[in-house]
């Protein structure tokens, strides 16, 4: 241990107490959250957009929420197309929406799909490019271009026809009264937004009365008031009510598709155990690490592995024993003897009393009295130790969160109980953890010692998530662990 214990504090040792400081503000904005809160928040389609407008050619309900064709088409570019007033959400796994078609008119022309904010709003969505949509008329699948292609059945009044995106296989899908239709790749980036469009007068408006009506409802709305309204001719839904096809199925359906890709991928299970043995020796948690290899040693065949820093066997398992033991102390919130066993095995960590360790270890002291209600001591307590960080403003917001227990009865159920979960003592164990390690004289990377194998791999899927993602023009759900985790406890 001496030629340990000879060795000060380094830039490196320095950026260990950066990465748990930075911990430690994360998990005050994080800890207690439900995985789906950690999401990032979307606003969502709720309407018609009525300010952009194709040209009189499509009639909004006062509920922004259904759509006639008041004219005459005469033209091909008559169409009265109308966009969501927001695009899609697209950090999701999935998106969808239903229409209801309550007339479908002289000729059945209606289109479902979506659409980018430069869409030309007198064309059918599909007929030009950055566009798709499924067609009543025909049941033809109209993506990018004025040629559709055989898709599925047509539809008319009284159908109700659904349009999503599948943001984990990129594609849009269509439904049917409940019935999935098929699916097309999405080829094109950026928002999109929910689209229907109308291109055949009501049979109601056959008459040259209901057509001179039509023609005033296309005038401004200082007209369109004076105007009896022409009969509704699709309604939309954009989640409000409850769809006809079953989402939820569906998005459990292809959830497991995806996972059974993953389950296919294979593991050697000597990789499998030793990545979980590495990471029980990096964390110390020795106990548990005899019982692994105990229960491992019928079933697995020896194993040889070299850490990725090039590390070995004696390196990984070094100072096993003392990590444990440090471990468990903070644990149980035995800080004081936390304090006594370093000063002993590793006086070069605490012989700088302002060191970021013994900041992390003086916080917890206090928070440790907090906790059994000695509510006097911890106030001297924080007098005398958290007097040494004064100058320090990168510790303010840390040492100002501790002192706020103190303001509640019930500090628990306030917004510092984060300081009080078990989540918060395992964050100080893994920063004293990872100086014991940086101690080794055979360590040439001190950054290594914050995180297992273990963790690195995870962080390298993160990161290839996040490429794909970038690549999808940042669409698709965020890789959430705990989130993946959760829904393995259910099944």
């Amino acid at each position: 241990m001496s030629e340990a214990t000879s060795r000060s504090q380094s830039p490196a040792t320095d950026l260990i107490g950066s990465y748990f400081l930075h911990l430690w503000r994360q998990n005050s904005k994080t800890l207690g959250l439900k995985p789906e809160e950690l999401e990032e928040e979307e606003e969502l389609p709720t309407a018609l957009d009525t300010v952009k407008s194709s040209g009189g050619f499509s009639f909004v309900g006062p509920d922004k929420l259904s759509v006639s064709y008041p004219n005459v088409n005469l033209h091909g570019h008559d169409v009265g197309v109308v966009q969501a007033n927001r695009p899609a959400p697209s950090k999701r796994f999935l998106y969808y929406f239903e229409i209801r078609v309550k007339n479908a008119g002289a000729k059945g022309q209606v289109a479902i799909g979506f659409t980018t904010s430069a869409f030309t709003l007198k064309r059918q969505p599909g007929w030009e490019a950055n566009s798709c949509g499924y067609h009543g008329d025909d049941g033809l699948l109209y993506h990018g271009h004025g040629t559709g292609e055989a898709f599925g059945p047509t539809y008319t009044t009284g159908d109700t026809v659904g349009g999503g995106i599948n943001y984990a296989t990129q594609e849009f899908f269509f439904t049917k009264n409940g019935v999935l239709v098929g699916s097309v790749y999405k080829d094109f980036k950026g928002s999109v937004f929910p689209t229907v469009s109308v291109h055949s007068q009501s049979e109601e408006y056959v008459s040259s009365r209901n057509i001179f009506l039509s023609l005033l409802l296309s005038l401004p709305c200082l007209l369109c008031v004076h105007a009896t309204p022409p009969l509704l001719w699709m309604a939309v839904n954009f989640g409000k009510e409850e769809f006809v096809f079953d989402l939820e199925a569906y998005e459990a359906e292809e959830r497991a598709k995806q996972q059974m890709k993953i389950d296919n991928i294979s593991i050697s299970q000597d990789a499998s155990h030793g990545i979980v043995r590495s990471y029980l020796q990096h964390y110390g948690y020795e106990e548990t690490l005899n019982l692994f290899d105990i229960a491992g040693q019928s079933t697995i065949p020896p194993i040889s592995l070299v850490p990725e820093n090039g590390s070995k066997e004696e390196d990984v398992m070094y100072a096993l024993n003392q990590r444990n033991i440090l471990r468990q102390l903070i644990r149980y919130g035995e800080i004081d003897d936390t304090f006594s066993k370093l000063h002993e095995w590793y006086p070069q960590i605490v012989q700088d009393d302002t060191s970021t360790v013994c900041i992390l270890l003086h916080c917890q002291k206090f928070i440790e009295l907090v906790r059994v209600g000695k509510l006097e001591e911890a106030i001297l307590y924080g007098r005398n130790d958290f007097a040494k960080f004064k100058g320090r403003s990168e510790l303010d917001d840390i040492v100002k969160d501790c002192a706020a227990l103190l303001a509640y009865e019930q500090p628990l159920k306030s917004s510092f109980g984060y300081l009080l979960q078990e989540s918060q003592r395992e964050l100080v164990a893994d920063a004293v953890n990872a100086m014991i390690l940086s101690t080794n004289p055979n360590v040439k990377d001190a950054t290594f010692c914050t995180h297992s194998d273990l963790e690195r791999l995870i962080r390298q899927i993160s990161a290839c998530v996040l490429e794909k993602r970038s690549l999808n023009g940042d669409h698709g759900e965020a890789f959430l662990l705990s989130k993946i985790l959760k829904s393995y406890k259910k099944v």
